[in-house]
């Protein structure tokens, strides 16, 4: 039996996406030496090409019911939104069952409300990761989610909703016209007859951020080497082994943060949930005049986000194929030729920096965040599409889970749950 742990000196960090860094990040303040370990590069898995939202205010659980209906949708069609493949293997169609299970609005709810109080430490995480001086430039903006009719918006005003009445993170918001819509972001085309503008949200140049981020990591003093797959992780009821290809070197704590791959390690630490690689793509377009913010396109499930140099990346799609597949150079095709009727001065030909990057999703939606059946193991990942959004209150929070610190609001995503 594991004897009780001493406050921990020396922790691993398994995983430089944005979990694991902004995990790092907090325990150097807390004083700990801190190693990560990344088995190819700083952000290679879901943390670069992303759309890069800080969206507190719509963070929601991915299973509900209308995500079934896309679901049957995307078993017909390539060009889905939401795409699974016609012939699914065992592990995805055991992943799918639990899914579906969790669609129903009584787990929806329960899932929002334990999603919209994490989200609301969300901002002030990254206000102490910037005072810190720790990662690329923030973005203060509203998302405009723009829509061909009004009767289409009624889902996101009701997802507001619920999120303000869950004890999420209450945004300012606007129901705008078609004129109104137009004026307020010139890029949109006359498809767009309705919108949403939410105020007090965020975006980042993810790829910058991760990248800065480390950066800080490192001249703090922590050591991140890549190229190096951790093999095991074992409590020997003194420390937690590592064993690489370089040997076994042990610590005082290990964090898993290996985002689509963590099942890997933390399965056989007890930890039951599915962490399922939900494929996202993305591309950038140059454009004559970048939108002054975020734009999202619902019904297309598209996320547009100015960058510099006045390039457009769009970001989309939930994939639900193995984490290292290839990318599918046709479903950019695809998503970039519907550009044109939807956002002016945009060149479908002329799309570089294509991208493909898988997101830990879990059956409940809900990320997997705290102890394993290890007290000096634990784990943070499963945060699907929200994961640069709550990739900082993540760290913090479990961050002062390792050193001793309660963390009543990770209690809904118990690993072991």
């Amino acid at each position: 039996m594991p004897t009780a742990p001493a406050p921990p000196r020396r922790v691993a960090v398994v995983g430089a996406g944005m979990a694991g860094l902004c995990t790092a990040w907090f325990l150097q303040e807390q004083g700990i030496a801190v190693t990560v370990l990344e088995r190819t590069a700083v952000a290679a898995g879901a943390s670069a090409g992303n759309a890069g939202w800080v969206t507190p205010a719509l963070v929601a659980p991915l299973p509900d019911p209308v995500i079934l209906r896309e679901g049957l949708r995307a078993v017909m069609s390539r060009s889905a939104a939401v795409y699974l493949p016609r012939l699914p293997g065992p592990g995805l169609l055991a992943f799918l069952a639990r899914f579906t299970r969790n669609c129903t609005p009584r787990r929806w709810e329960a899932g929002l409300a334990a999603l919209a109080l994490l989200s609301r430490g969300a901002l002030s995480a990254f206000d102490e990761l910037a005072g810190g001086g720790a990662g690329a430039p923030v973005v203060s903006a509203p998302v405009l989610a723009a829509y061909p009719s009004a009767a289409r918006r009624g889902p996101l005003l009701a997802e507001l909703a619920a999120i303000k009445a869950a004890g999420g993170a209450a945004a300012e918001f606007e129901v705008l016209d078609g004129p109104a819509a137009a004026a307020a972001e010139p890029i949109l085309t006359r498809v767009t007859q309705a919108a949403v503008r939410i105020h007090g949200q965020r975006y980042l140049d993810p790829g910058a951020f991760t990248a800065a981020l480390a950066a800080s990591v490192r001249q703090r003093g922590g050591s991140i080497r890549t190229g190096v797959t951790v093999r095991s992780v074992h409590d020997d009821g003194r420390q937690v082994l590592v064993s690489e290809p370089a040997g076994e070197a042990g610590y005082d704590a290990v964090v898993l943060a290996t985002g689509a791959w963590l099942g890997r390690l933390a399965s056989r630490l007890g930890v039951r949930t599915a962490i399922q690689p939900g494929r996202g793509y993305s591309f950038a377009v140059p454009v004559r005049r970048l939108p002054a913010g975020p734009v999202y396109l619902p019904a297309q499930r598209l996320a547009c986000t100015p960058l510099p140099g006045g390039r457009l990346r769009v970001a989309g799609v939930m994939e639900f194929r193995p984490a290292g597949a290839g990318l599918d150079h046709g479903r950019v095709a695809r998503i970039a030729d519907s550009l044109p009727a939807l956002l002016a001065g945009v060149d479908p030909g002329t799309r570089q920096d294509e991208w493909v990057g898988a997101r830990p999703c879990t059956p409940d939606g809900l990320p997997v965040i705290g102890r394993t059946r290890s007290a000096r193991i634990f784990v943070a990942g499963g945060h699907g599409m929200w994961g640069i959004t709550l990739g900082p209150v993540t760290g913090r929070l479990l961050a002062g889970l390792v050193t001793g610190r309660p963390a009543p609001e990770l209690r809904p995503f118990d690993p072991l749950r």
